[in-house]
């Protein structure tokens, strides 16, 4: 696997194409056989597009005539499972759905066809994208491709570990409190949540107030390119942000260092949690990058984080009990644990949900304040690196501590590749941004990127291909 065009970022298959190096029916048939030899071991995919090949040859026409639709023509990007591709069942990762073919793209798939890239595939989440690991009765477990007996988190699990292992370029992933920044620092890939509305979304579904859409990617500047096509408008999305036509790949360029940004850190958020002692040396290694690199950075707990986390603990039950109630079944043949949330979210009142939807508004505000007088805050994406398949079964409850209350704020947010621990298991740290900040953080996170370096993901794909042909010569 050497050198394998699995292993080339986004920007590096457009360049090949362009030079006509190489063609993508050539690149599509190496994912899909990267597909066949790896997922096996990590269970990424739960349905392939019967007509990939098919799309790859159309836009290999489009690049011999030299006429692409898009900076992604002929880029394989593969789909959450939650969001409909035309053609395809949207099952959701849950038996409560069938395997009908969606009629209709959503609109950031549609937007990516537009751009000639190619939707050839769908990822594992757990039920309904409900919690931060991915297994679900449907599809079973997920596995981290970095050690196979831990998790590469959720509910984005399945997409991180698609292109950590070079199965796809680059994904679309969903995020309602977590669920693209902690699998993208579980494995080593960048995850982009952007702003509340950037991408239009539709269906929204139960989940609708809290859901983004955005990139999950080898890199930075993927992320920025897929971003500047899919944040094109859709009317289908009523929450969708005005659009604003921002070209964020350039974007990314703008300033080459980050002198004079103002950054605050913080360790724990003001939570009482205690991240590992290697993810707090990855923020502090993160925090001297920025300092040295010019910017003014100073310990600072934004405000209201710990109340923002207690209003996600009312109002994503309550999603979950609305989910349920439309279930002819009412959710018997849901994940169990899907089953507590929405039990929960039937204790849950009505003022008690309107009280909380008030106080996040109010709550909104103070951190619009905070972000009057800092551009940006880093911090930790979770307390601990991925965990063990064995020690999740024993746990009782997963929560996502320091990301939930970029969802409840609609705040830009990612997770950025800062390092690995002493086992070699990939550290993400969290760039967050004021409201609509989008390009801010994607700027804030190449400047990152390109002080620290991208994880060796060439090098984990060869790795596993190499455990595999182990375990089939004994």
């Amino acid at each position: 696997m050497g050198n394998d065009i699995c292993d080339l970022t986004a920007q590096e298959l457009h360049a090949l194409y362009k030079t006509g190096t190489t063609s993508p029916v050539e690149v599509m048939q190496a994912v899909l056989l990267r597909v066949e030899q790896l997922d096996p071991a990590v269970n990424a995919f739960c349905q392939i597009a019967a007509d990939a090949l098919d799309m790859a040859r159309e836009s290999e026409k489009r690049w011999q005539h030299k006429r692409p639709l898009g900076p992604l023509d002929g880029v394989p990007v593969s789909i959450k499972d939650n969001v409909a591709v035309a053609g395809l069942a949207t099952r959701y990762g849950s038996r409560a759905t069938d395997e009908t073919p969606s009629p209709h793209d959503s609109p950031c798939v549609a937007r990516l066809r537009e751009s000639g890239a190619i939707c050839f595939a769908k990822t594992t989440l757990p039920d309904f994208a409900h919690k931060i690991v991915t297994d679900s009765p449907l599809t079973g477990v997920t596995r981290n491709p970095w050690d196979t007996d831990r998790t590469p988190g959720g509910s984005s699990g399945g997409a991180a570990a698609a292109v950590a292992l070079g199965m796809a370029p680059a994904a679309i992933g969903t995020d309602g409190g977590g669920s693209i920044r902690i699998p993208a620092a579980f494995t080593g890939t960048f995850g982009f949540k952007p702003s509340f509305g950037r991408v239009p979304h539709a269906p929204r579904g139960p989940f609708g107030l809290l859901s983004h859409v955005g990139p999950m990617t080898r890199c930075v500047a993927d992320a920025a390119r897929i971003l500047t096509v899919i944040s094109r408008p859709d009317s289908r999305d009523w929450y969708a942000l005005p659009f604003d036509a921002s070209d964020y790949e350039l974007g990314l360029k703008c300033k080459p260092t980050p002198g004079g940004v103002r950054i605050a850190y913080s360790s724990s958020l003001g939570l009482a949690v205690t991240p590992e002692t290697a993810v707090h040396d990855a923020l502090m290694r993160t925090v001297d990058t920025f300092r040295e690199l010019g910017a003014r950075v100073q310990p600072e707990d934004p405000p209201g984080i710990a109340r923002c986390n207690a209003i996600h603990s009312t109002i994503w039950p309550a999603c979950c009990r609305q989910l349920t109630e439309g279930m002819a079944d009412g959710g018997a043949t849901l994940d169990p644990s899907l089953q507590a949330y929405s039990e929960a979210g039937a204790t849950i009142s009505r003022q008690t949900l309107l009280a909380a939807l008030i106080e996040r508004g109010e709550l909104g505000a103070t951190v619009n304040a905070f972000f009057e007088r800092y551009d940006l805050v880093i911090c930790p994406v979770y307390p601990r690196v991925a965990m063990s398949l064995a020690e999740l079964q024993a746990s009782k409850e997963l929560f996502p501590h320091f990301t939930a209350w970029c969802n409840q704020l609609g705040l830009p947010a990612a997770s950025v590749y800062a390092g690995s621990t002493s086992d070699g298991l990939p550290i993400g740290i969290q760039i967050v941004g004021g409201r609509h900040a989008d390009a801010l953080v994607l700027w804030a996170s190449h400047i990152l990127e390109l002080a620290l370096g991208r994880a060796p993901l060439a090098q984990l794909a060869r790795t596993l291909s190499s455990s595999i042909s182990g375990r089939k010569t004994h």
